[in-house]
């Protein structure tokens, strides 16, 4: 049980659509269970600068359609150190604050855990990133949303690769994960999907365009997650141009409308389901766990344990693409 009514609520690391909602979510439940809030700016940065506010109900009023952060975020190489972790802690103390909420994902889980060891204070980790990539959630908050602007963005540009006739290279964010690119990809109709996850064959890729190119396609979309191993999108159709001169051959990076943007029905319940977890789960004497969602229902997985590589992209989800891009 936290002993004291303050909790501290920071977001760090790359911002997620429904973020606000999730912040939105832990203000409201902690007035319901009669605590108070105070609001860190610049996640860990704000923590060392003691850039922190008091949140009440109308603070978060009307930003559950917002993306981006109000408490805003940033990456902090200062706590890293011990005397950056030091000087966070003696902050949390002077605002009284005992037990904190973090909403991020692999990095500020990291950072959290490297803290707790070193300092003592129950936390409870909201996963939000783009990326999907945190084991003991089936989703993360933001992950929606990307998806989804994603497929917007490739449908469109299949409108003017069938005008032309042209073969587009298009890459999204994953710089360790392919999620973004898979379901995004399947739902737009990709020829082919590279992610990091799987070898890339690209003999394989202009086989499979070749055979296209047969049965006059008249476009052709290849979806590229930038931390592929092949390189990114211009890297890939650099080398598949090379093969394939007749197409006419164009790249599009989507880069960051994937972070931003308001969020989704889906990302606003799941971030409203696992900030009131969250709160609940410091009242009930859970600490260092992330809250998530593991099939519908609220789980707790430690951080040490919700970590990037070992959640795994489901690679048969590949061979779907293939069978219906044929």
């Amino acid at each position: 049980m936290i002993e004291k009514k303050r909790i501290g609520l920071f977001t760090s690391g790359g911002d997620a659509p429904g973020m606000n909602a999730a912040i939105r979510a832990v203000v409201r439940t902690a007035i319901h269970y009669d605590l108070e809030v105070v609001g860190i700016m610049r996640g860990y940065e704000g923590m060392i600068d003691n850039e922190m506010q008091l949140l009440d109900s109308n603070s978060v009023s009307g930003i559950i359609n917002r993306g981006g952060t109000i408490l805003k975020t940033a990456r902090s190489e200062r706590f890293r150190t011990d005397e950056g972790m030091a000087k966070a802690f003696q902050n949390l103390q002077s605002q009284n604050i005992s037990g904190l909420i973090a909403i991020g994902g692999d990095g500020t889980f990291r950072g959290a855990n490297a803290f707790l060891e070193k300092h003592s204070i129950p936390t409870i980790g909201i996963p939000g990133t783009i990326d999907n990539d945190l084991y003991g959630t089936d989703f993360t908050i933001g992950y929606d949303t990307a998806i989804n602007t994603a497929m917007e963005a490739i449908d469109k540009i299949r409108d003017t690769a069938d005008a032309h006739n042209r073969l587009f290279f298009i890459e999204v964010m994953g710089r360790d994960a392919g999620f973004i690119a898979m379901r995004s990809g399947i739902a737009g109709g990709a020829e082919a999907i590279l992610v990091p996850e799987s070898k890339t064959d690209l003999d394989a890729v202009i086989d499979l365009l070749q055979r296209g190119w047969n049965r006059k396609k008249t476009s052709n979309i290849v979806v590229v997650a930038e931390g592929d191993e092949a390189g990114g999108a211009f890297k890939v159709a650099e080398a598949v141009k090379g093969k394939l001169q007749q197409f006419d051959t164009r790249v599009s990076i989507i880069g960051h409308t994937q972070r931003g943007g308001a969020p989704t029905c889906m990302d606003r319940v799941l971030a409203s389901r696992l900030g009131v977890a969250a709160v609940e789960a410091l009242l009930n004497g859970k600490q260092n766990v992330m809250v998530g969602v593991l099939h519908r229902d609220i789980s707790y997985t430690p951080f040490n344990q919700a970590t990037k590589h070992n959640l795994d992209v489901n690679l048969n989800l590949l061979r779907i693409a293939e069978i219906l891009s044929s």
